[in-house]
């Protein structure tokens, strides 16, 4: 399987500003609110988790992943919760099978203009972030509990771990070697976890428990804004979140 374009750099992945985490997964860490974003490639497929907060951040992000796949196209969206940061480059992505969890189908379509608002307040160009919530895609499939997904060839698991950070918080548990754990905002590294008006702090340390739970001791957790860490850290995040909430 490809996963350099073909020209043997692997260096390629770091020019780009991706980091390379195995053979066929990676990540990139947006600029702007150093958002990640998620990259699985198997022999029959592309999974993209997250997709920028603009257009513009999503037709990069496609065009890099062609880039270093050789020419391949994303297939898979997996969205990790329903704010702009992570959802609004998504219909750059036309004819991908986008996931999310439950509930997300009807709550991005019904806060479309809430989130075109909350990208402006972020800082976002208003026309672009008008543009984005006008193109806003909704995910088509919908995870309730788990969802193993055959990217043909591999599989991934899906997981609705949450609530937490928001109400829908999906994650995705790469296997392999090192199990890699891509989080979404339920951890976030470069920065306190933020708890908006759409949080659950009272459930957040549940969904930690049940994120430590999937990948075990041993994995890589890819949070939602910052550095790989382990599980000490998330460990430790849980237990600074059950405080600051003052959830036993």
């Amino acid at each position: 399987m490809d996963v350099d374009g073909g020209n043997g750099r692997t260096g390629r992945w770091a020019e780009l500003g991706w980091e390379r985490l195995t053979d066929s997964v990676g990540r990139r860490r947006l600029p702007g609110w150093d958002a990640t974003v998620g990259l699985v490639v198997a022999p029959e497929a592309v999974l993209l988790y997250d997709t920028g907060a603009t257009l513009a951040q999503g037709a990069e992000l496609g065009a890099q992943v062609a880039e270093l796949t050789g020419g391949r196209e994303v297939t898979h969206v997996a969205l990790s919760h329903p704010h702009f940061d992570h959802v609004l480059g998504t219909a750059v992505f036309a004819g991908a099978e986008v996931f999310g969890a439950v509930g997300m189908d009807t709550l991005l379509p019904r806060e479309r203009e809430e989130l075109r608002k909350d990208a402006v307040r972020q800082g976002v160009d208003a026309r672009e972030a008008a543009e984005a919530a006008e193109a806003l895609v909704a995910p088509r499939h919908t995870v309730s509990g788990e969802w193993t997904l055959d990217l043909g060839g591999r599989q991934v698991l899906l997981a609705n771990v949450g609530p937490g950070h928001s109400g829908h918080d999906l994650v995705l548990l790469v296997p392999g070697e090192r199990e890699i754990v891509f989080c979404g905002d339920l951890v976030e590294e470069s920065g306190e976890p933020q708890a908006g008006p759409d949080a659950v702090p009272s459930r957040w340390p549940d969904a930690l428990d049940r994120l430590l739970s999937l990948g075990g001791e041993d994995a890589l957790y890819v949070p939602g804004h910052g550095a790989v860490v382990d599980a000490a850290f998330v460990r430790r995040q849980r237990d600074e979140l059950a405080r600051r909430f003052s959830v036993a």
